[in-house]
């Protein structure tokens, strides 16, 4: 097993983490935690795999990641009392997936032979996606669409693993370093309240 694929499989693990965390923090029942967990692992390299047509997408040719997700998901239901901070783990999982599954996208796009940008947009979609999948199931404004920095992270992420590939870096170098830099800046930009600005378009009735 190379270290890309370990790093493939912790990020499916964190991101079907933060998907069960997810669901239950919605109080869907069982049924629902597992669907939760398995499209926020799998939705954005399905996306991926599908626009650069590799098909069947991945988690269709290794059924392992299946019963993964299904593994992962059983046990965060388990030790779901362990987790009286929901929301701090929902958070640290998903910053995790984000980082590690950005780097699998724009080392995809490489493979593929495909230009740099694309690689880069390939990275955020994989990083990004699933959880725009989970959170629209759970009825809520995907965080990618929010005013929190989210997919800047990834696509900035990208960025470091185009200029480092390019510089010749050692590979494992550049994985751990990408998925580094994304966490920090998660970190930091919910750690000091960084944000976009938002823009509204005033009604008639505001104008009066």
């Amino acid at each position: 097993m190379t270290f890309f694929d370990t790093l493939d499989i912790l990020g499916t693990i964190a991101f079907a983490i933060s998907g069960a965390l997810s669901a239950m923090n919605r109080r869907l029942d069982l049924f629902g935690i597992f669907i939760i967990a398995f499209v926020t692992a799998i939705g954005g390299g399905t996306i991926r795999d599908i626009l650069i047509g590799n098909t069947p997408v991945a988690w269709m040719q290794n059924t392992i990641t299946i019963y993964l997700i299904g593994g992962v998901a059983a046990l965060s239901i388990i030790f779901r009392n362990k987790l009286d901070f929901l929301k701090k783990s929902l958070f640290l999982f998903d910053t995790i997936g984000l980082g590690i599954f950005t780097i699998i996208g724009v080392e995809t796009g490489i493979q593929a032979g495909l230009d740099p940008i694309v690689s880069i947009g390939l990275g955020a979609i994989t990083g990004c996606f699933g959880g725009v999948i989970r959170d629209i199931l759970c009825n809520e404004i995907p965080v990618i669409f929010r005013k929190e920095i989210y997919a800047i992270a990834s696509i900035a992420g990208g960025i470091c693993f185009m200029s480092l590939f390019y510089a010749k870096i050692d590979q494992n170098i550049i994985y751990i370093s990408t998925t580094l830099l994304i966490i920090i800046i998660r970190l930091l930009v919910v750690r000091y309240k960084v944000s976009l600005p938002l823009f509204t378009v005033r009604s008639q009735s505001d104008v009066k």
